[in-house]
């Protein structure tokens, strides 16, 4: 079992910069697929970006090339750099990890995951 804590949220102007945090308890973080997710009021919960066991990163339509998910295994972190944030960013996110013991395995449903952050809010002002 894993424990997800996020931080790095905050008020942001459009155009700035974030970066989130989610550290993760537990020896075998390496092995497990990492997500991040987010949810604006009144709406789902939607993919953001993954990164694989075997460190492949994929994202959302709308954040590639504006959104950078990394992992740090020696720190049990995953990080999302967020730059050209756009009001429409404005959401809680959430950090989502999934056991695997396939470096491939690229999950991108809510469902996919077993284990979830408390969540952490981003607001961008226009």
């Amino acid at each position: 079992q894993v424990q997800l804590v996020e931080s790095g949220g905050g008020l942001v102007q459009a155009g700035g910069s974030l970066r989130l945090s989610c550290a993760a308890s537990g020896r075998t973080f390496s092995s497990y697929a990492m997500g991040w997710f987010r949810q604006a009021p009144g709406k789902e919960r939607e993919f953001v970006a993954g990164i694989t066991s075997g460190r492949s990163t994929y994202y959302a339509d709308s954040v590639k090339g504006r959104f950078t998910i990394s992992r740090d295994n020696a720190k049990n972190t995953v990080y999302l750099q967020m730059n050209s944030l756009k009001p429409e960013d404005t959401a809680v996110y959430y950090c989502a990890a999934e056991r695997t013991s396939y470096s491939n395995y690229a999950p991108k449903f809510r469902n996919d995951y077993d284990y979830w952050g408390q969540g952490t809010q981003v607001t961008v002002s226009s």
